[in-house]
């Protein structure tokens, strides 16, 4: 199909696409009408498909041929428009409530209104900095390794001090539902006492209990369910049996063999320190890649985005989400039942998320148009070789077809971008485990002295 194509950027993130489709194409999709409705029907005296023009228009009239002509037309120009301008729309192009239908032996010239991602302009498109753990397996990195493989040879002693239980301890309950709370029901369960696992109201109803005591805890919990507020009550019996502490045994060389199958502690030491640093090939990459996009995308200023295209991400967001979910066998139900997260928090969250992506998405478009970096048909035909995908050329026609081919070309782009962003990334090597240590300790310290 050949068309011609003319386009003028309105404001409010919108395009306006002239279209002029020759007198020829017209022609073209009036007569195919014609044959398909001739096909469809069978009309008294004539054999299906046969029946002449003058006889389907008393019938059916001229005017319902030359709708169903231009709808043909319409739906076949609108991918080969969007080629041509290279646009990935956020919704539908729109035509117009009642286009104009096609006339025979004219041109047909229609306009369509495409709404786009906005543009933003960047702040500086001078190489980002970031920090970055070293290559190399810290000391910082290998302790906090050994020190998860201990915890999984830590054992649980009673506390014999009379004292009630407090944040953090690990305790032994019998948990009896009132109301509500089924879930959380069990004999001589041990947990840790903390909002992390438990509801925050219940933490605080068990602190200060000491062992042998009973307590019932209620608290509630509101759901809004389309414009109404829904209220769940929660009603517990508590009975503490025991507060206990993690005993962490020593590491020595005869634990290290035991538990971990090496000689000695330092050749534990090193076979984690492998470990690391065969995990840092795989991730470090990855995670450079993640934070020059990050930096990239807080070089733009606040941008009020359409709600059409926060909901485009958020959409693709969410069914990456649920794709890696099913992966690893798991609904979304039991996900948030696992973490107590609330749905409403959970999808606030991720609209969060979508509107963060689409800023650093729409920083790259950014600088690919600044750096002129730009998908030529050979890079478009490698995406589709490096999918494996059995007949390329004809996989790119179906793409171009269904008007899917310039989302290729932006992906070609912002993939060219972040290539840029890596390879001239001022990168500073911080030791984040030691670093995140002694925060941690800071912290500690001025907690003490507070007190």
């Amino acid at each position: 199909m050949n068309i011609t194509v003319t386009a003028e950027r309105l404001e409010n993130d919108k395009v306006a696409a002239t279209i002029t489709v020759p007198a020829a194409e017209v022609d073209n999709y009036v007569a195919q009408a014609y044959k398909d409705i001739a096909r469809r029907y069978q009309f008294q005296g004539f054999r299906r498909g046969r029946a002449p023009r003058p006889v389907i228009d008393g019938i059916v009239g001229r005017e319902a041929i030359l709708a169903d002509a231009t709808n043909d037309l319409l739906n076949d120009a609108q991918p080969i428009m969007l080629d041509e301008l290279d646009l990935v729309p956020v919704e539908r192009p729109d035509f117009g409530e009642d286009p104009a239908l096609v006339v025979e032996h004219e041109d047909y010239v229609v306009t369509a209104t495409i709404t786009v991602p906005p543009t933003v302009e960047l702040e500086s498109d001078e190489p980002v900095s970031i920090n970055m753990p070293p290559e190399e397996a810290t000391e910082a990195e290998i302790d906090l390794q050994v020190n998860q493989l201990l915890a999984y040879q830590v054992t649980y002693e009673d506390v014999e001090e009379d004292r009630g239980a407090e944040v953090g301890d690990i305790i032994t309950v019998d948990i009896a539902n009132k109301e509500g709370a089924d879930d959380l029901a069990g004999k001589n369960r041990t947990m840790a006492l903390t909002a992390d696992s438990l509801p925050e109201e219940l933490v605080a109803g068990i602190e200060g209990m000491k062992k042998g005591e009973t307590k019932e805890v209620t608290w509630e919990r509101s759901h809004m369910h389309g414009d109404h507020e829904h209220v769940h009550n929660y009603v517990v019996e508590v009975t503490l049996n025991a507060i206990k502490q993690a005993v962490t045994p020593e590491l020595n060389d005869e634990l290290a063999k035991k538990s971990f199958g090496f000689d000695t502690v330092a050749e534990l030491r090193d076979a984690v320190k492998e470990e690391i640093e065969e995990d840092k090939k795989r991730s470090l990459p990855n995670l450079k890649e993640d934070r020059v996009v990050e930096e990239l995308g807080k070089r733009v200023a606040d941008v009020e985005l359409p709600e059409a295209y926060e909901n485009q991400v958020f959409q693709e967001l969410a069914n990456e989400f649920l794709t890696s979910l099913q992966r690893q066998g798991m609904s979304l139900d039991m996900y948030l039942g696992a973490r107590q997260i609330d749905t409403d928090a959970f999808l606030a969250d991720l609209h969060k998320q979508a509107a963060e992506r689409a800023r650093q998405g729409l920083a790259l478009d950014a600088l690919a148009k600044i750096k002129g970096f730009v998908a030529t048909l050979d890079d478009v035909r490698e995406e589709f070789v490096k999918a494996g995908v059995e007949n390329v050329e004809a996989s790119m026609e179906e793409f171009r077809k269904d008007g899917r081919i310039s989302a290729i070309r932006e992906s070609i782009r912002r993939t060219k971008a972040v290539q840029w962003l890596v390879e001239n990334a001022n990168v500073t090597e911080v030791d984040e485990v030691a670093e995140r240590n002694n925060a941690e300790a800071s912290k500690e310290t001025e907690s003490e002295d507070a007190e």
